[in-house]
């Protein structure tokens, strides 16, 4: 177990990084930051050069690719960042310098265990991209298919397995403070952190989800998944089809290969509710860079380190929810949000149908261009607080992907409409899964499993309550209250030593 001394110093040591780009003025500023925490910012900041705009993305692109994802993490989290960083992080752009040909080579034969002349017959040295946890080389497998081949960056899962221990220590210290840093329950943003990391590191894990997605999109045609080479793929390289086409970002070289612009844009709309509402599994990596159009119009995904799930009770609440929304049926929301826990009980439906309406009307009456997705789930953000809703990872994930998708489809088509887009495929998906039909569906499987499960229930009975003369049931146990680690003396001095000794160091470098 890492000791509270090795967490704290990294985070001190983190803290002067991000201080020097005055990343630190907002937690310092904020009523709602916990005062311990304020302390060790001032402590980390101190003698630092403050620059007047803090320059969020630059500090997490210097502590390097750990604080990469991390920042991509918190850029969709403006509740808890504020608007200023989230907007800010947006900018991280997920790249770092390539590593050498030579250490991919022997990275890649090692973990496939074979000589890669019996696998490819060509493999391109310089790569086609390097992001912060693997680059990719395009190549040319022994019986001639074009494929594409990622491979991890060596060193890389102990480097986050590090961070992540210490993100971990932090967020359980600072949730154990209580009051607003309690219900942002930092401790489950970095376990969903820490789910996401672990599907991306390994990359058998990335070819099953691709996998998953086009048997599930084989309802749409139009939306394309990349084979993957399973013969050629690892834990630490994935071999995968190589997609040729146009990325979505290149919006004039599309115009000149003469795609509909339009059509683009309500396939991607169409694919992603698909995956997010009827599928309840989605590609939540959905930017431009990650998009492809075909020469036959479809449109090409690739990389899926990051998905998202949603099991069919949250899928039904958010199809509601969406629909709601853009009917004006505000009553229904707040019911809705009540229903499925998401706002406390001893709050009044009345008055939180009022507080969506507040965020909805003013987008009702705009033109097509001006409405927003993003802005309307940022005013949703911004009233959480007023009614302790507490933080939900699914849905998170699934409003950075709504944002991300809307932007590129705007991106496609500056007229495109995302509330009109979705409407008639979810109005049908909510009268097939709630109609009349699939209620008597769901009512038969519900009791058959009731059924199911009444021998098991009486047996638990007998276990619980034994014939006379059978062993008495165990006593209950009593709860041992753990020691909370911060805040104590030892190691806020450890901090504030730490802290002089690397100032002493900069008065002296800089005199």
């Amino acid at each position: 177990m890492t000791s509270p001394v090795i967490h704290l110093w990294r985070l001190l040591k983190w803290g002067r990084i991000v201080a020097r780009h005055g990343a630190l003025r907002g937690i310092e500023r904020d009523p709602n930051t916990p005062r311990p925490v304020r302390r060790l910012a001032r402590i980390a900041r101190f003698g630092a050069r403050i620059p007047k705009v803090p320059h969020y993305a630059d500090a997490f692109q210097e502590i390097g690719p750990s604080a990469i994802k991390l920042g991509q993490t918190l850029a969709t989290r403006p509740d808890l960042v504020g608007e200023e960083a989230a907007l800010d992080l947006m900018r991280l752009q997920d790249a770092l310098p390539p590593v050498p040909f030579e250490t991919i080579r022997e990275r890649m034969r090692s973990s496939l265990g074979r000589p890669l002349e019996t696998l490819f017959s060509e493999i391109e040295e310089q790569p086609i991209g390097a992001a912060s946890i693997a680059q990719v080389h395009r190549a040319v497998t022994t019986d001639g298919r074009r494929v594409a081949i990622k491979v991890l960056r060596p060193g890389i899962e102990s480097e986050f397995a590090k961070a992540i221990d210490t993100y971990e220590w932090a967020a359980a210290q600072v949730e154990a403070m209580g009051g607003e840093a309690a219900r942002l329950r930092p401790r489950l943003i970095i376990e969903t952190f820490k789910r996401w990391t672990a599907r991306e590191l390994d990359l058998r894990r990335e070819g099953a989800s691709a996998s998953e997605l086009a048997e599930n999109m084989t309802a749409e045609p139009d939306y394309y998944i990349p084979q993957i080479d399973w013969q050629r793929t690892t834990g630490k390289v994935l071999t995968l089809e190589w997609i040729d086409g146009i990325k979505l970002r290149d919006r004039d070289a599309l115009v000149a290969a003469g795609h509909d612009m339009h059509a683009l844009a309500e396939r991607l709309i169409r694919a992603f509710l698909r995956q997010a509402i009827s599928d309840g599994f989605f590609h939540a990596d959905m930017h431009q860079g990650n998009l492809f159009a075909l020469p036959d119009g479809r449109i090409a995904a690739i990389d899926f380190g990051i998905m998202g799930r949603i099991d069919r009770r949250a899928r039904v609440w958010l199809a509601e929810i969406l629909y709601g929304l853009i009917t004006g049926n505000y009553r229904r929301v707040a019911e809705i949000h009540f229903e499925a826990g998401y706002v406390p009980p001893h709050h009044n439906v009345a008055e939180f149908a009022t507080a969506l309406r507040a965020v909805g009307e003013p987008m009702r009456g705009l033109p097509v261009k001006e409405m927003s997705v993003g802005s309307m789930l940022d005013g949703l953000f911004n009233i959480t607080r007023d009614f302790d809703m507490q933080t939900q990872p699914h849905l998170l994930l699934l409003q950075k992907t709504m944002v991300m998708v809307e932007g590129v489809a705007r991106t496609l088509d500056p007229d495109i409409n995302l509330w009109e887009s979705a409407a008639p495929f979810i109005r049908e998906w909510i009268r097939t899964e709630l109609g009349p039909e699939a209620k008597v569906a769901d009512r038969l499987v519900e009791d058959f499993r009731t059924l199911t499960r009444l021998p098991q229930l009486i047996r638990n009975i007998e276990a619980r309550y034994p014939t006379p003369g059978g062993a008495p049931p165990a006593p209950p146990l009593r709860e041992i209250e753990r020691i909370r680690v911060i805040g104590g003396w030892r190691y806020m001095a450890v901090a504030i030593l730490s802290a002089a000794l690397t100032a002493a160091v900069t008065v002296w470098a800089l005199g």
